[in-house]
């Protein structure tokens, strides 16, 4: 018996997705890896741009589900290099880190890491399957992506609105330069490998570039109201920021290939896992925290 065709159904939703793919450009019907790249990473950084602008309570909510999203990622690759973390308690840990910060500042951030710590211990006693080095790659992933990512909870905190919103997208807009200008003029120059073996699409020219970003982008900074830095500062905190955003991503990288994958996930076309785009800024969170908290530019308040 023929099975009816649901286009050819006039009171169906077949003929209207069929009017809908007529009415669409033919360059939007097969996009391009680059127009799937640009697409997606457009959402991405629309959502961000927007939570953390808004205020603290969205700012945190967005890096609780970057923290989390990422920490099962990276939970998912370690398995497949005969790991065996606790998926469970590494990912709660991960989002609970900048949602403790919000609460309680630096103590909240304590009170998560101590109670990960015993948490783990007490798996590891009575599942007799755990080993050591399960204990410490579940606490080493909610630390790298919850416990560091906090760092721009801090920064978000120290300064009223919208300041504090405007200093955390700048340091957020320091490492997308980072990473554009390292593509873009690594894509086009690049001839010298930085680092073959871990990443050998990455450059020497778009390493030197990546940093000039990162140092405009801080020098930026100065100009925000309630930052109180220097143009020598500014720069200084640029290229060590920069250097961290580097070795973010070659560390990733790293975790990658050793785990024999080439994205960390699919829940970004064209671009990969969060993980992967999120990388760079672990790192560049808590360094831009300490080197802002510790230089005087902004105000101590968790």
């Amino acid at each position: 018996m023929a099975v009816d065709d649901p286009n050819d159904n006039p009171g169906g939703t077949g003929r209207i997705k069929k009017f809908a793919l007529d009415k669409t450009p033919k360059k939007l019907k097969n996009p391009t890896d680059i127009q799937v790249r640009f697409r997606t990473g457009f959402v991405y950084i629309a959502i961000s741009v927007v939570c953390i602008l808004v205020n603290d309570i969205t700012t945190m909510v967005l890096l609780a589900a970057t923290a989390g999203i990422s920490a099962g990622e990276f939970y998912y690759m370690l398995r497949s290099d005969a790991k065996l973390p606790n998926e469970l308690l590494g990912i709660i840990a991960a989002i609970l880190y900048p949602i403790s910060v919000f609460f309680f500042g630096l103590n909240g951030a304590l009170i998560v890491s101590v109670g990960l710590l015993i948490a783990l211990i007490a798996w590891y006693v009575f599942w007799t399957r755990a080993r050591v080095p399960d204990v410490g790659v579940s606490f080493f992933g909610a630390a790298y992506t919850g416990l560091l990512l906090s760092g721009i909870m801090v920064v978000r905190m120290s300064l009223p609105d919208p300041w504090g919103g405007v200093l955390v997208l700048a340091i957020f807009l320091s490492v997308w330069a980072n990473d554009t200008f390292a593509y873009l003029i690594g894509r086009k120059f690049g001839k010298h490998k930085l680092a073959p073996r871990t990443s050998p699409k990455k450059s020497w020219e778009g390493f030197f570039a990546g940093l000039v970003g990162s140092m405009v982008v801080w020098y930026a900074m100065t100009y925000i109201p309630g930052v109180s830095m220097d143009v020598a500062q500014a720069l200084s905190f640029g290229l060590i920021c920069g250097l961290m955003g580097v070795l973010g991503d070659l560390a990733e990288s790293r975790i990658k290939r050793n785990s024999g994958f080439k994205d960390s996930g699919t829940i970004m076309p064209g671009h990969g896992g969060l993980l992967d785009r999120t990388d760079s800024l672990f790192l560049v969170s808590v360094t831009s925290a300490i080197l802002l908290l510790v230089g005087g530019c902004i105000p101590f308040v968790v």
